[in-house]
């Protein structure tokens, strides 16, 4: 009798714990992309510069992990919502999804030097919701997927679009491009930073982890398991493809205008195509270079940040507690991410730019400045409040979904 009374105050904990874990993993991703952003070049070399290329690419990939994590808590978990509830939690989805397309255009539109994710995000949780019913294995089928077919796929669009002008005449009749400044849907899906059709398999990745019984030491093993046979298969194929493949490896120095693509298995000090991709770029696996054997490395890498986090929240509490600030900054992290874009574009000229060399560790302490700010913020603001400013912001906005019958 006593042990069925606490039953569900320990399942409750547990449950809270796990959504502890995951906004720890969401701080360190927001820390990622600000070495990214602002960090020392990882030209600089030993432990720094390390940090800095194991945070290229990767850390927005596990941004968009666990992106689909958060779907599936407003759509339901364990079970999915169903009837009213269901569509309400749809038509929430939607509208935060229009909200961060419009906020992301809105930064882009800032002019800073980064490349903006928000708006990619926003299409993404719009392509993706009609899965949100799916169970863990049929979602990890349909990321498996995408990972090995889409990457292919927007291989050829590309080499098409190279080699033609359809992309310009698709954009010159895209509403959203003449709205935006932008080259619209095609940019979105094809030929940005962030393509759609490669960043789905990150989302959907995401919404199967989501589904699992992540309260149980069993399944965070296996996950831990699953995301380091993603890392090995994602890069050491990779490794294994450049060097195995005739001439692969002279053919991507050759397309970086002569750029070294010993390192191009996992880092992008080799740099991007420059005029027509080969083939053998389908290769590489360095950060943002689109291809099966990226998705799957960086993957692999989000997999293991994911379990790493939920297995300190759940066996040792006194780190937990060391590191509640970096779960603070988690829980307001769209909010921490704008500011930091924000920031750079006051500062832009005032003295960050003329100061500030990347290739030097001096810009060490404005990248410790940032998440210095970040984490002061958050720690105070979640004193107060339980949303950051802008997550309440948009929580009010989809309030308007009570209405839907």
């Amino acid at each position: 009798m006593s042990e069925a009374g606490r039953g569900p105050v320990a399942t409750a904990a547990s449950s809270t714990g796990r959504l502890v874990g995951i906004d720890l993993a969401r701080g360190l991703a927001v820390f990622g992309m600000y070495a990214a952003h602002v960090g020392p070049d990882v030209s600089v070399g030993g432990p720094v510069g390390f940090l800095m290329e194991a945070a290229r690419g990767r850390s927005s990939a596990l941004f968009a992990v666990l992106a689909g994590f958060s779907l599936v808590i407003i759509t339901g978990r364990p079970r999915p919502r169903t009837g009213r509830a269901g569509r309400q939690a749809v038509a929430r989805v939607v509208v935060r999804a229009v909200l961060l397309m419009a906020l992301g255009y809105v930064l882009t539109d800032l002019d800073t030097d980064i490349d903006v994710i928000l708006s990619f995000y926003g299409l993404l949780f719009l392509l993706v919701v009609p899965l949100y019913r799916l169970r863990a294995a049929t979602l990890a089928v349909v990321a498996a997927a995408g990972a090995l077919v889409m990457p292919q796929v927007l291989f050829v669009v590309r080499r098409s679009a190279e080699a033609g002008d359809w992309a310009d005449a698709v954009v010159a009749h895209d509403p959203l491009a003449r709205i935006t400044g932008t080259d619209g849907f095609v940019e979105l899906l094809f030929t940005g930073e962030y393509p759609v059709l490669t960043w789905l398999p990150f989302i959907v990745a995401g919404m199967a982890v989501a589904r699992l019984e992540l309260g149980r030491a069993r399944v965070r093993r296996l996950l831990t398991l699953t995301g380091g046979a993603l890392a090995v298969a994602g890069y050491g194929g990779s490794w294994l493809a450049l060097h195995l493949v005739p001439r692969a490896l002279s053919a991507v120095s050759a397309a970086t205008d002569g750029g070294s693509a010993s390192s191009a298995w996992w880092s992008d000090t080799v740099g991007d195509p420059d005029g027509r991709t080969p083939v053998a770029w389908l290769l590489v696996a360095a950060p943002h270079s689109q291809t099966t054997f990226s998705v799957l490395g960086n993957t692999g890498v989000a997999v293991l940040v994911v379990a790493g986090c939920l297995t300190v929240v759940e066996r040792l509490p006194g780190l937990t507690r060391t590191a509640a600030p970096v779960a603070a900054v988690g829980t307001m992290a769209l909010t921490v991410y704008v500011l930091h874009i924000v920031a750079l574009w006051c500062l832009d000229g005032v003295w960050y730019v003329p100061a500030i060399d990347s290739d030097t560790m001096s810009a060490l302490p404005v990248l410790l400045c940032f998440i210095g700010a970040a984490v002061l913020l958050a720690t105070a603001w979640k004193c107060l409040f339980r949303r950051g400013p802008l997550e309440y912001l948009i929580h009010m906005a989809t309030r308007v979904v009570r209405h839907i019958r």
